[in-house]
């Protein structure tokens, strides 16, 4: 073990530093993760309908094209790029022709720091903290991903899913029986929620993309996590959904994404599940 790692808050601001310098990465999966799908759905939906595809168009993947200002095109310089730190140099705006940069740069790398350093915290030196940061990154980046264009894509939810069971076979967060169990459960609790409401009102209440998600956090933590999952998610989603319809900012037949709230009950699930269950067990007059 390095010598850094012994120690709590040595290995928390390496976490955090680490986690910053991800959340970089993770800004380039959310920003052109939906813009490869899209455009691969056009290519399969050409293909099926026989219809020419516009071959002129450069293919996009995460990797290319480098790092650019998305208004002028011009390439973004190493310096320029630095996680937190270049957006607060720069005030907000490109270097190259002054536009302004989206806060919500900063604000994931930002947040990828916190997780990060908080899994260090609370987990120490171990295989629990590297299933942790990672658990903690894809939950980031579904999230945001979500609230930007209300999609939950395959692409991150189902490896997901395969790195939670695979996980449970370590004992990381919990046993295979349990991983698969909680898989299981976590898909179709939704998908049986979402089924009752399609029948019941005829049109869709939620999408499959969130299935796939509490069916991905069910494998990591177990069974076990759903029930304080489903309700501290359902709680906070109704209570922001109210006040957005309240403050007239969210029109009542507007649907709301539901996987920031899955995502941030599944992490608060994974470092204080034991805490929220015996919470809630007290409040309710069954605890010991």
């Amino acid at each position: 073990m390095p010598g850094w790692a012994s120690d709590p808050l040595s290995l928390t601001a390496v976490a955090g530093l680490l986690g910053a310098i991800v959340g970089s990465f993770l800004n380039v999966v959310i920003l052109r993760l939906p813009r490869m799908l899209e455009a691969r759905w056009r290519r399969d939906a050409c293909e099926f309908l026989q219809l020419p595809d516009d071959q002129a168009a450069p293919r996009l993947t995460l990797a290319h094209p480098a790092s650019h200002c998305p208004h002028c095109g011009a390439p973004i310089r190493a310096w320029h790029n630095i996680p937190i730190l270049s957006w607060l140099l720069l005030r907000g705006r490109a270097a190259c022709c002054g536009a302004r940069i989206s806060a919500q740069y900063p604000l994931v790398e930002a947040l990828s720091a916190v997780l990060a350093a908080a899994c260090a915290w609370h987990f120490g030196y171990g295989w629990a903290l590297a299933g942790s940061l990672v658990f903690s990154w894809m939950l980031l980046a579904l999230a945001v991903i979500d609230l930007n264009t209300q999609l939950l894509p395959d692409d991150l939810t189902l490896p997901l899913l395969w790195l939670g069971l695979l996980g449970a076979t370590a004992g990381v967060f919990s046993t295979p029986t349990a991983a698969i169990v909680g898989a299981a459960a976590g898909y179709l609790s939704l998908w049986t929620v979402a089924s009752l409401f399609r029948l019941l009102r005829g049109r869709e209440g939620m999408a499959p993309g969130d299935f796939k998600l509490l069916a991905a956090i069910g494998a990591w933590l177990g069974w076990h996590a759903l029930p304080e999952v489903i309700l501290l998610s359902s709680l906070v989603g109704a209570v922001v959904g109210s006040l957005l319809m309240v403050l007239r900012r969210q029109d009542r037949s507007q649907p709301i994404p539901f996987g920031p709230y899955l995502a941030g009950a599944g992490w608060l699930a994974m470092l204080w599940g034991d805490s929220l269950r015996e919470a809630y067990l007290r409040s309710a007059g069954l605890g010991g």
